[in-house]
């Protein structure tokens, strides 16, 4: 397998919603990547921000969608977050919880004591998503920060991906809070902190770990702060045109359609580097200077194309200087919502 991207790596480490499954159906082609990983001797991971679930859920969850997975393999940020709770406050100290009722037993499982209003004195507040947060634990949550308890967040995705498209993520939730309150929380756990990535090698002794995930806020970010290479896959939120605008710190290694790319040469999907000259060419794309922009010409992978139109974004062309120069290009870059000029 060394001949692939995934055969660089001795670690894979997934994001979930976007990348494995959206909500509660697979992706086509995850499981058998997976399987095919596993058969080549690659250790796995799973590192999710959602913090609804608790990891032998979230294990039972990919099993019964075809996804081989233990629940050692999965690293949650309701999990980490309770793990961090634990090591800050005195054992059975009362802790207010929005979220799901996973959130609670992490909490619980901490050796602390979740509760749900202000009366209750909690020392601090741990919010994580859950389908069931509604205006009565955030306003208790809001009553709670403002009498000095301490802030967490499991995370702060704005949105979460479905079939159906974005949902509102625990980001939104959070903010609520942020709104009422006028600040932002006291402590993020999750993706883009990198501690879900780093606890993911240091448990499997990777030394070349690869984090694949569907968003550049989280995933991404969240990669190039635990200084690990990484893979966007365009299954979940991130779009080509938010990767043609990423900012440096959300810039990935590698780029796929999905899944497949770990089993394609690395040079298939690799995008530039930092300070590396603008490309010219890749596969049947071509781009030409045009005025101050540049010009899309030829026909292939809209992957290629859109690996082509990273290196001119990100050496200082702005997107609205893209242009389309062949009947492709243009269809190309309205599929995108990119409207070419």
């Amino acid at each position: 397998m060394t001949d692939h991207l995934a055969g660089g790596y001795d670690l894979v480490i997934f994001d979930l919603d976007g990348v494995v499954f959206l909500i509660d159906k697979p992706i086509p082609g995850a499981a058998d990547a997976i399987d095919r990983l596993r058969s080549g001797g690659t250790s796995i991971a799973f590192a999710t921000n959602n913090a609804s679930r608790r990891a032998a859920d979230v294990a039972a969850l990919l099993t019964g969608m075809g996804v081989n997975a233990e629940p050692a393999e999965v690293l949650t940020s309701a999990g980490a977050a309770a793990a961090l709770l634990a090591e800050r406050l005195p054992a059975g100290a009362p802790v207010l919880v929005v979220g799901a009722e996973a959130l609670r037993a992490e909490v619980r499982d901490a050796g602390l004591t979740p509760v749900s209003a202000l009366e209750d004195g909690p020392v601090a507040v741990l919010q994580g998503y859950g389908p069931e947060v509604g205006w009565p634990i955030l306003a208790e949550a809001t009553l709670a920060v403002g009498a000095g308890a301490t802030w967490f967040a499991t995370n702060t995705d704005r949105t979460l991906p479905s079939p159906r498209g974005p949902l509102p993520g625990n980001g939104s939730l959070v903010a609520v809070l942020r709104t009422a309150l006028n600040r932002d929380p006291d402590v993020v756990v999750g993706k883009p902190q990198p501690a879900l990535f780093r606890t993911a090698a240091a448990e499997s002794r990777a030394e070349r770990p690869l984090a694949v995930g569907d968003r550049l806020d989280t995933d991404i970010e969240g990669a190039v702060n635990a200084g690990m290479d990484s893979l966007l896959v365009l299954t979940g939120v991130s779009g080509p045109v938010d990767l043609l605008g990423a900012a440096e710190n959300q810039r990935p290694t590698h780029v796929g359609a999905d899944l497949s790319a770990l089993f394609r040469p690395a040079d298939e999907s690799r995008l530039p580097n930092p300070g590396e000259s603008a490309w010219t060419e890749i596969g049947g794309w071509h781009l030409t200077g045009a005025g101050d922009g540049v010009a899309l010409n030829g026909s292939g992978s809209p992957v290629d194309a859109l690996r082509l139109l990273c290196s001119a974004t990100w050496s200082g062309t702005a997107l609205s200087a893209v242009t389309a120069a062949s009947d492709e290009a243009r269809e190309l870059l309205k599929s995108w919502d990119l409207e070419p000029h």
